[in-house]
């Protein structure tokens, strides 16, 4: 509130340091503040602080302690009410952290907690941000970058239509509300039809009950206001002022004021009208609970095979919107034939990567052999013409060698082999769903894989091409592991400098080793149990009274850290690790460890830094259950001495 208040009433008049000459006006908003406010203006804040700390009893049991000052504007004399208001303070207290955290940051940014837009007077933006449809509190948005070129032109043609949209949208909007409040009109909408409007449903189903004459009235009117007027660039109509002065004004100011309204309105109503399509093509009206719609044409087909957890019955396209099972059969049937070619077609793909080709010709006659295909879209241009041939030939059986009329267990995709279904009912359901979920995913992955194919030559990406990039220079160095290989999404090498990444790989290799000591620290004693006796018998501690894990760093002496930290010491210092040298690259002589073989060496150490990697993530995970549980592992519902609970 210190941030905002100024900015909305103003400062304080007169003197906030009469010796001092400084009026509340000289201080500025924010962190600037700061550097302005006299030493005594800091000792009465520091004062009022202790004062709020001092002048009651704050001793856990008390009222105070809570939160409850005795001010009954904040808490209440009635419990519930209390609560409900202790509950509201403790929410719009984490509100603030998070906004004041983001008005610190702003403010040292730019100098503003709201930014300072003065200071950008070269930006292409200040082009129109005097135009209409600038308003409070975003003032000129253009996130998207339209405008960032500064053309006036375009500018303006963007303006037209989105008035012309924006009217459009108050219009339909006003035409799914008006109905709900007010009812039809009396009478009939085509007496030749006998259609009462009565009979015209809201919303999207009026569509199919609108005659070709109404159709014909409606593109009519649209053509009148299109051509009515003079719209070219320039014009008052091409800003949208017809002369109706209901909308506009003679008064320039007034004009100005209703313009922006309707800009404001329009938004809101384009908005608006997709909100209401949606929500009327997935439930049949454009608001509502959905528990209501007993009757929604979707109710038909939620019970469906594919109706799966979280999504539901899932269908924002509409596709089912008209009810109509005939079609939702057929699309159903088109579904799980699609569904199992992906799967094929995905396993196409990657079962020549995993086990190679099949030994021997494809084509004898074309002296072509099956090593001579490539993988992927390839393979296309080396298919000879008979190969087509069988691959649309079997395609005719599989489609003509049963009867798969609707209604038909094949039509459903059950052609009778019991592996993919069941003769037990539940069975059969449980394994046709997971028949349409695998080919709805095998559908995502083959499209993936042909558009990676299409870009790259490969399914995977072809990096063998890419022969000059910076990430080929640690290629080959330890760390490098099938299946990612070189792996860095961050990009931290990619300036190429191979000194950065030695520096790296010397911390990763010391983190690693630190982490995998703490991980068995952690595991070893739940499986063995402690050392017996004394860990420190001068003061009386057995190691079978110091705890795992986080617990225990409050029971380590002050000798034991000096030990602890000793040791740190004597490994950083014992050997020389400057770059270049052996212990730099982590080898210290230990020949557990490499080995004097050095493709046992490598492989060694490829694999410290494999076990490294996932001892750091295990003992960060280890330390979030222990902060959370009082232990690293475990069933919540076993730790009932947990401070949590």
């Amino acid at each position: 509130m210190g941030y905002i208040t100024p900015e909305i009433t103003g400062k304080f008049p007169g003197y906030l340091s009469p010796s001092a000459g400084l009026k509340f006006a000289d201080v500025p908003n924010g962190l600037a503040a700061i550097s302005k406010v006299p030493a005594a203006g800091w000792g009465q804040i520091l004062a009022y602080m202790a004062f709020c700390e001092v002048s009651q009893e704050q001793t856990p049991g008390t009222d105070a302690y809570a939160g409850d000052f005795g001010f009954k504007v904040f808490t209440a004399a009635d419990p519930a009410e209390k609560t409900k208001k202790l509950n509201a303070e403790i929410a719009n207290g984490r509100l603030a952290m998070m906004a004041i955290i983001g008005m610190f940051f702003q403010d040292g940014l730019t100098g503003s907690a709201w930014g300072d837009w003065a200071n950008y007077t070269a930006s292409p933006l200040r082009a129109f941000e005097n135009e209409l449809g600038v308003q409070a509190p975003v003032g000129f948005w253009d996130p998207a970058g339209f405008t960032a070129d500064g053309s006036v032109e375009d500018f303006k043609r963007r303006r037209a239509t989105e008035i012309k949209h924006g009217r459009i949208s108050m219009l339909a909007t006003m035409g799914y509300i008006t109905p709900e409040i007010t009812g039809k009109f009396p009478g009939y909408l085509s007496p030749s039809a006998g259609l009462k409007f009565a009979d015209v449903p809201n919303g999207l189903a009026a569509i199919s009950k609108v005659p070709a004459a109404g159709w014909g009235q409606i593109l009519a009117y649209m053509a009148f206001c299109e051509v009515s007027q003079e719209q070219t660039p320039g014009t008052d109509a091409y800003a949208g002022d017809f002369g109706f002065k209901v909308l506009t004004a003679a008064d320039p100011a007034e004009k100005t004021k209703k313009l922006n309204a309707e800009i404001a309105n329009g938004r809101l109503a384009m908005m608006a009208i997709i909100g209401m399509f949606f929500q009327d093509g997935l439930t049949g009206s454009a608001w509502g609970d959905w528990a209501n719609y007993t009757a929604s044409p979707l109710r038909a087909f939620e019970n469906e095979l594919g109706v799966q957890a979280p999504v539901g019955f899932w269908d924002p396209a509409g596709f089912t919107a008209d009810g109509s099972v005939e079609d939702f059969k057929r699309r159903r049937a088109t579904e799980i034939k699609h569904g199992r070619i992906s799967m094929l077609a995905t396993m196409g793909y990657i079962t020549p990567e995993i086990t190679g080709k099949f030994p021997g010709y494809l084509s004898p006659s074309a002296g072509l052999k099956f090593a001579d295909v490539p993988n992927g879209l390839a393979a296309i241009s080396k298919v000879p013409a008979a190969g087509w041939g069988q691959i649309l030939a079997y395609m005719a059986f599989c489609e003509v060698s049963q009867e798969q009329t609707p209604g038909t267990d094949a039509y459903a995709g059950d052609f009778g082999f019991k592996v993919l279904t069941a003769a037990d009912p539940a069975e059969k359901t449980k394994k046709l769903n997971a028949e349409i979920a695998n080919g709805r995913l095998a559908m995502m992955a083959i499209i993936g894989m042909f558009f990676q194919d299409g870009l790259t030559g490969s399914a995977w990406g072809d990096w063998a091409n890419y022969t000059a990039s910076p990430l080929r220079a640690f290629e080959n160095e330890l760390g490098v592991q099938a299946p990612v290989g070189f792996w860095d999404p961050a990009g931290f090498t990619a300036d190429g400098s191979v000194e950065d990444f030695k520096r790296r790989r010397a911390t990763e290799i010391k983190h690693g080793r630190i982490s995998m000591l703490a991980t068995m620290g952690y595991i070893t004693p739940e499986i063995t149990g402690k050392f017996p006796g004394y860990l420190s018998p001068s003061a009386g501690l057995k190691f079978a009274d110091v705890p795992n894990g986080l617990a225990a760093i409050s029971k380590v002496p002050a000798a034991g850290w000096g030990q602890i930290l000793a040791y740190m010491a004597f490994c950083e210092v014992s050997q020389e690790q400057t770059p270049g040298t052996d212990a730099y690259a982590g080898d210290f002589g230990f020949k557990v460890l490499t080995a004097a073989d050095p493709a046992e060496k490598t492989k060694k150490l490829n694999a410290e830094i494999a076990n490294g990697r996932l001892a750091m993530m295990a003992i960060i995970g280890m330390f979030f259950q222990d902060g959370l549980t009082g232990s690293a592992w475990g069933d919540w519902a076993n730790y009932t001495a947990s401070p949590l609970r």
